[in-house]
């Protein structure tokens, strides 16, 4: 499963960054609110044909354990994020913008430590001091205006480190029916808003349709990956392999935008990569107890936690597949990462 969740953070990280550029050429015609809401929707209308599937579990996002939750995905995650970031993206390059994005890791550590209880060792925090030395080396080719967007990007990035958390706390319901419900409403509050304030009327156009591809692809479908990978590997660690999105964003950036070529990015790069081999390099081992527990993940029945029966006798249980099962109390030892069962005090 850790080689699954490490491609599934990667290809995430893949599909965020090409969202930078082509935001910034969508901006030209529409509002940031405007943008916002329609890459939301996106995300949202391409999760139809996974939550008309029997099994999704959507209704479990609004029962009384997941309900604060489910709200403040659509908050942090859905509308106050992507907003910092579309004004952020005015302030300065598309290029510089992807690098800062990484903020979000160190968002997803300090919150996991002060809130959220995540357990993280030294290389854990060297993997997140590289990635603050990767956004602080490349505002310095930005002056004033680069500070200002940098800001407004820790502030998105900051949202959505609360959203990480509480999406891998979510259980019961598929990363799809996660991505859907913040897509569709988060979609919709910030369409309306920015219908309301522009100053021109909103058309059906190419446009439109653009944002809406982009959201499904670089929104949706990252948002599906990421949830993968950090019910497997834990919030901060899925965030370092998020993290790869600038090396995406930065070379569309050149060839659409044909952005300056600092010395800062490739020094940036080199230490976001140092970052993703350190954090890769973790072990943690300790008895640890699991309480009875019943939700819905991708999984295997090799991994020492699985051990429920399917009716279904032919069905290779060696294999990934995602469906709603039950867990019973085990207490045992064995190396892991503060995924999806292993949230347990220290």
């Amino acid at each position: 499963m850790k080689k699954i969740a490490i491609i599934a953070g990667l290809l995430s990280g893949l599909l965020f960054g090409i969202a930078t550029p082509f935001s910034k050429l969508l901006l030209t015609n529409l509002n940031s609110f405007q943008l916002a809401g329609l890459l939301y929707i996106g995300a949202g209308i391409a999760m139809i044909p996974a939550i008309m599937k029997t099994g999704s579990q959507i209704r479990l996002l609004f029962n009384k354990n997941n309900l604060i939750r489910t709200l403040g995905i659509i908050l942090f995650g859905g509308l106050l994020g992507p907003l910092l970031l579309l004004i952020g993206l005015r302030a300065a390059d598309a290029a510089s913008v992807s690098i800062w994005l990484n903020m979000e890791l160190v968002a997803t550590a300090i919150l996991g430590v002060l809130i959220f209880k995540d357990s993280l060792d030294k290389l854990t925090w060297i993997g997140v001091t590289l990635t603050v030395c990767a956004g602080v080396i490349t505002s310095f080719g930005e002056g004033v205006s680069g500070l200002t967007s940098a800001l407004l990007i820790t502030a998105a990035c900051f949202c959505w480190g609360v959203d990480n958390h509480l999406t891998a706390l979510t259980d019961g319901a598929t990363p799809q029916a996660v991505t859907f419900v913040k897509g569709i409403m988060a979609g919709l509050v910030n369409l309306i808003i920015g219908i309301s304030i522009a100053d021109k009327p909103f058309l059906i156009d190419a446009n439109i349709l653009g944002a809406l591809i982009v959201g499904g692809f670089s929104y949706g479908l990252s948002i599906v990956l990421y949830v993968t990978s950090a019910q497997n590997i834990g919030a901060t660690r899925g965030q370092i392999l998020f993290s790869t999105a600038p090396l995406w964003g930065v070379i569309l950036s050149y060839i659409f935008f044909k952005d300056t070529f600092h010395w800062t990015h490739i020094i940036s790069i080199a230490l976001l990569t140092l970052a993703v081999v350190v954090i890769n390099l973790i072990t943690h081992k300790h008895e640890h107890q699991h309480d009875a527990l019943e939700h819905i993940h991708y999984h295997k029945h090799n991994d020492g936690h699985h051990y429920h029966i399917h009716e279904n006798e032919s069905l290779d249980t060696n294999k990934g597949h995602s469906h709603l099962h039950k867990h019973e109390p085990i207490t045992h030892v064995h190396p892991h990462y503060p995924d999806l069962h292993h949230r347990h005090k220290h």
